[in-house]
């Protein structure tokens, strides 16, 4: 069976560090070693497979993209598309008999009341990671939280994450400061000098708090506040210690098999984006392994029953909630060097299990999908 990796080629902004590499070919490496595990099961009940691989230009239009491949006879497809992309293709007339698997896009209202009942989201949700910090930060007792967020849209999607986040697990957003976009703020001439000299002055209105909580998914400022604060406080969020769906440092649970794996193949580290289109294809291949078949609808109803549990090297089995196709899975506390603690923490429980506890639950989304 054939399955289509959808993405698009895109200028990738540069790291806010020289240090940091610029990942190349972000997403597709995950679908093509997790098209290497398939094939391993698949060899013995006779299942083949094979990768199609769409990369779009900047100027091509998705729909018609997605439209061929529909002609073509393709039903499953891994997105590693923007959000534009992505709901159009899942809107798409050709889409009704596809199952699409979301690795990329974590904005909440596809979990809340933008609902398609095509895609399946490996990708965690925004809320899902602002829930797994804060449930850290409470777990900690440093509750009283000074948001410092970008101006942008996301960074303000970000931010009001953490505002329902804190009041969910009993924290507190006791100041907030804006940090406005720049064109020229991502990097300075003049070094560390002027950074040593804004940052304190911008983070001064937070009074008494116990960690600083920056919303910046644009890389704008960010990376330069941990050390910078005008008090001597840790800084977490988008920024300093994050909470990711994958992470280089990860080493629990089997990971570091599929980390050196991955290096091997891909001549770099595995990003979020590589295990998000990972996990849509495990899943598929799960799914075909215990169905014998490779109808899109038998799969989706697999997916989203009690029987089907992936293992995604995060020491649970991983599965679909029904309301809204969204994967449960654990998210990664961690800085840039260390693995700090992964949520669900201990002591947030749940009546159907702790990784709902992470995200919008079902009696607070919209989405009910059949």
């Amino acid at each position: 069976m054939e399955i289509v990796f959808l993405s698009r080629d895109q200028e990738e902004r540069l790291p806010l560090s020289f240090v940091d590499p610029i990942v190349e070919d972000p997403g597709v490496w995950g679908a093509r070693l997790a098209l290497d595990d398939n094939k391993t099961t698949g060899g013995f009940l006779g299942h083949t497979y094979s990768l199609v691989e769409r990369v779009l230009t900047a100027d091509e239009d998705i729909a018609v993209v997605f439209e061929e491949e529909r002609q073509s006879g393709q039903t499953l497809f891994i997105s590693d598309l923007p959000r534009d992309d992505l709901q159009a293709i899942a809107e798409h007339p050709e889409a009704s008999e596809a199952l699409i698997f979301n690795g990329r896009v974590g904005d909440d209202d596809l979990r809340i009341n933008v609902c398609f009942d095509n895609v399946f989201h490996t990708a965690p949700s925004r809320s899902m990671r602002t829930d797994a910090l804060v449930q850290f930060l409470v777990w900690k007792r440093w509750p009283r939280l000074y948001l410092v967020s970008g101006t942008q849209e996301n960074d303000v999607a970000f931010a009001e994450a953490i505002r329902r986040s804190a009041e969910k697990f009993g924290a507190q957003v006791v100041a907030e400061s804006d940090y406005a976009y720049s064109a020229i703020s991502r990097r300075t001439d003049s070094g560390h000098i002027q950074i040593q000299d804004q940052m304190p002055l911008a983070t001064q209105e937070g009074g008494e708090y116990d960690v600083l909580v920056v919303a910046d998914e644009n890389e704008v400022f960010g990376e330069y506040l941990p050390y910078n604060t005008y008090a001597a406080r840790p800084v977490a969020g988008t920024h300093g210690l994050v909470a990711m769906s994958w992470h280089r440092v990860l080493e629990q649970w089997g990971s570091t098999q599929i980390q050196r794996r991955f290096e091997q193949v891909a001549d770099r580290w595995m990003e979020e984006r590589d295990y998000g289109a990972w996990l849509g294809v495990r899943s598929i291949g799960e799914a075909v392994t215990r169905l014998n078949s490779a109808d899109a609808a038998e799969i989706r109803a697999f997916l989203r029953s009690p029987d089907f549990e992936i293992g995604g090297f995060k020491g649970v089995g991983l599965s679909y909630r029904s309301w809204d196709q969204q994967m449960r899975q654990p998210v990664l506390i961690a800085n840039k060097r260390v693995l700090v603690s992964a949520s669900p923490q201990p002591g947030f429980l749940h009546e159907r299990t702790p990784l709902d506890s992470l995200g919008y639950d079902e009696p607070e989304s919209e989405c009910r999908l059949q």
